[in-house]
């Protein structure tokens, strides 16, 4: 640094002596003294490159001057692994005019990471961790179940990851892990098997197979999970992901989501607002809040059909029902679910979700999935219910082209008795509100 220091000094020296030449045209005396002052400055700026010539290295990944140079000097730019988390948030105050002065809402765009959701987040983890513990190595292949959250309607299985009941009423994770999976092993040179099943829209079975990743569609009944234990069992040289249950998944986000969060927020955060699915995003960033500010409120965000919500009132599993937002909800309780890190619950119906969505897109220009929109709109009614000052934080958790043929089309609307919720005028009704203050001023 001090060498940089003296050069940069040192030009800047030779530019003053030139144009004192340039100017002492006028002067022989000036002209004269100029030109021994230039001559002992390039004597001096050769020295000085010897000895940045002979100066140690920069150690690599060492940030200088906004980018990361490698030991050959070189400048590094990043791959797309490196691109996951940081992500920006969004005031969303605008979707909630009933707010009281102070009271903010803020979306984290998790749609901004290189696959499209926060479950790029976990798998990274999950992968590097394995890596670094030798439960992964190079030649190896990763499995992972991403498809039916399973919520059952009639109890005959009350703990199965997968509804075999004749009447089939299950709810469909988006298979953001399985893609998420499949793009991180595309990277590292892992071969990459994901689980679904044919619920699962065509446009997150494209994106899957066009990472190069084998897709098995589970048949109708098919414990899906069950498929990828036994899978992995019957060949050792594959690592399951075991997403439900694998606390590398809460961790990522302890380690990355949640100080974003607190970082972003200059620590006034004091609502977190999240569904849930496997448990890891509600359980990581609730208990890192909570860890800084004791006083910080998590809520659990529900679909109605969903168990979440009775297991938290009563204690007991109850029996679930089918809804239509995809990747939240759940059947049992995941082990990555840490439930005593939630303050409460707020159950969402699968219309006021959709509706959320196209208000996103319509009044703010966001386009998400389902699961934001269940989201916001339990940020919103949190927001109505302070008085006083607040910053509600939720999760934008994917993105909506994702979503195309599902609830961003009329006739997949239509055909599940929701006709009327993509309506323009119903969509961006009470959403013009004036936005509340930037969080990119100086700290509150």
């Amino acid at each position: 640094m001090a060498l940089e220091f003296s050069r940069m000094k040192l030009l800047v020296s030779a530019c003053l002596a030139l144009a004192a030449i340039a100017y002492s045209a006028l002067d022989p005396e000036v002209s004269k003294q100029a030109s021994a002052e230039l001559e002992a400055l390039r004597a001096e700026l050769a020295a000085a490159r010897t000895a940045l010539a002979k100066a140690p290295q920069r150690k690599s990944g060492a940030q200088t001057e906004g980018y990361v140079r490698g030991n050959d000097g070189r400048i590094q730019y990043p791959r797309a692994f490196d691109l996951v988390g940081n992500t920006p948030l969004i005031d969303l105050t605008a979707l909630c005019p009933e707010a009281a002065p102070g009271v903010r809402i803020l979306g984290k765009a998790e749609f901004l990471n290189p696959g499209f959701s926060h479950k790029d987040r976990i798998m990274r983890n999950i992968l590097t961790k394995a890596e670094e513990e030798g439960r992964l190595a190079k030649g190896m292949t990763v499995v992972c179940a991403s498809s039916v959250l399973g919520i059952v309607s009639c109890g005959t299985h009350p703990h199965s990851t997968s509804c075999c009941c004749p009447l089939n009423a299950c709810a469909v994770s988006p298979g953001n892990t399985g893609a998420s999976c499949a793009m991180l092993c595309s990277m590292r040179g892992y071969a990459c098997v994901i689980i679904t099943s044919s619920k699962c829209s065509k446009e997150k079975m494209d994106s899957i197979r066009a990472y190069g990743a084998t897709l098995i569609i589970a048949e109708p009944g098919q414990n899906y999970m069950q498929i990828e234990t036994d899978m992995a069992k019957a060949n050792p040289s594959w690592f399951s992901v075991n997403q439900y249950d694998n606390l590398d998944n809460p961790e990522a986000h302890f380690k990355t989501t949640g100080p974003e969060i607190y970082a972003q927020t200059h620590g006034t955060v004091s609502h977190f607002v999240m569904a849930g699915s496997t448990g890891g995003t509600i359980s990581g960033v609730g208990g890192f809040l909570k860890q800084r500010n004791p006083n910080v409120k998590v809520l659990l965000a529900d679909p109605v059909g969903s168990v979440f919500t009775n297991y938290f009132r009563t204690g007991e599993l109850g029996v679930g029902r089918k809804f239509l937002v995809e990747g939240v909800g759940k059947e049992n309780i995941p082990g990555c679910l840490n439930i005593s890190v939630v303050d409460d619950v707020i159950p969402v119906s699968d219309e006021d979700a959709f509706k959320m969505c196209y208000k996103l897109a319509h009044s703010e220009g966001v386009f998400v999935g389902g699961s934001a929109g269940l989201n916001v709109h339990a940020a919103v009614e949190v927001a109505k219910s302070l008085k006083g000052p607040a910053t509600v934080v939720t999760l934008l958790c994917d993105l909506g082209v994702k979503y195309l043929s599902k609830i961003y089309s009329d006739e997949w609307l239509e055909k599940n008795g929701l006709v009327g919720v993509g309506d323009a005028d119903n969509a961006a009704a009470g959403t013009r509100a004036t936005s509340g203050p930037s969080l990119a001023g100086p700290a509150p």
